[in-house]
């Protein structure tokens, strides 16, 4: 999928993403995890890894949920650390509230200089 396709829905990653992982620069794809290269990417290394089943955020989790979390944190350690090790640092950050424009949680993995937008 290139930054020039248009997307204007509220859940990218239920919409697109998770029924399209062709569409997408994979990183890591299972049962329940999919981690790829952002679309439209703000750093110079920019990963996203969503849960596949449809968690709103961080604050709206629940123990019925921790299954998907475990293997979410899993896949955001494991391209945690490739990106520290190929490129020297990572960031890892998930947005909330007003902060985040898809309600479905999603975390970012990320190293380099932010891009010009």
């Amino acid at each position: 999928m290139t930054a020039d396709a248009p997307y204007d829905g509220t859940d990218f990653y239920c919409d697109i993403a998770v029924p399209h992982p062709e569409r997408l620069d994979v990183v890591h794809e299972d049962e329940r995890v999919l981690a790829f290269h952002h679309t439209r990417p703000f750093w110079a290394v920019h990963v996203v890894v969503v849960p596949k089943r449809h968690l709103a955020s961080l604050t709206t989790l629940t123990d019925d949920d921790a299954d998907d979390v475990r293997a979410l944190l899993s896949v955001v350690q494991t391209v945690a650390r490739q990106v520290e090790t190929e490129h020297g640092a990572a960031a890892v950050l998930t947005n909330l509230g007003a902060y985040q424009d898809s309600k479905h949680l999603h975390v970012h993995v990320h190293s380099g200089d932010r891009l010009v937008r």
